[in-house]
């Protein structure tokens, strides 16, 4: 029996969760769900759309998992946000795993993440709720990832690192060994990160800098 699964969200990042989640898994979406304001369309992808202020009473949470599929937008939080108030409504949440993603046996991912395909993901590695690894990035042995984050293409994340909550981490992004990353980082794309990072923060380069005087809650994402 394939279990009935309600997308929050109706942008491409919601589309091609759907696409993984029917082909790539044992859930059946259903429907996408986006707020009155934000709702253009009345089907999407042969499915409707119904408005999130309406979601509990078509889809209650009793009889459907969700999964808010939101990219990075304000450095995750409008993610956080659905992700959290779905919670409170009562939903329980689905997690993808590609099929085609290494994730060791004893690797921990939370609910509301999405592991797309050839990530690796060794030994004692935690990765938190609500997360997002799109594809090839590399997660080394005893890693802790933390919740709200959002991982782009083929970043090598080494052993022993921790990941802030709420991060964001660039294309091509490498961090060195037991290198921990402060929350609500924005860590560009080809960055080098070789020491601990402060709050708040953009760090570019190679090594990588934090940009002076900025505030990394200003960058659009």
């Amino acid at each position: 029996m394939r279990r009935p699964l309600v997308i929050i969200g109706a942008g491409e990042f919601a589309q091609i969760a759907c696409e993984y989640f029917t082909h790539d898994s044992d859930y059946d979406v259903v429907a996408f769900s986006v707020e009155r304001d934000y709702l253009k369309e009345s089907t999407l992808a042969d499915r409707p759309v119904v408005p999130y202020e309406t979601l509990e009473a078509q889809y209650p949470p009793a009889d459907y998992e969700a999964f808010v599929a939101i990219p990075a937008t304000h450095l995750n939080r409008l993610r956080t946000r659905f992700y959290q108030d779905a919670k409170r409504k009562g939903y329980r949440f689905a997690t993808y795993v590609s099929s085609h993603a290494f994730l060791w046996h004893n690797a921990e991912v939370g609910e509301n993440s999405f592991i797309f395909e050839n990530n690796v993901i060794q030994p004692f590695v935690r990765i938190g709720n609500n997360c997002v690894l799109w594809s090839g990035n590399h997660v080394g042995h005893r890693t802790v990832v933390h919740d709200n984050v959002f991982v782009a293409s083929h970043a090598v994340i080494s052993g022993y690192c921790v990941i802030g909550e709420g991060c964001f981490i660039g294309v091509n992004a490498t961090f060195n060994d037991q290198v921990k990353v402060a929350q609500d980082n924005v860590i560009g794309a080809g960055a080098l990160v070789t020491r601990d990072t402060e709050p708040g923060r953009i760090y570019v380069g190679s090594p990588a800098r934090a940009i002076p005087d900025k505030s990394s809650l200003a960058v659009r994402l």
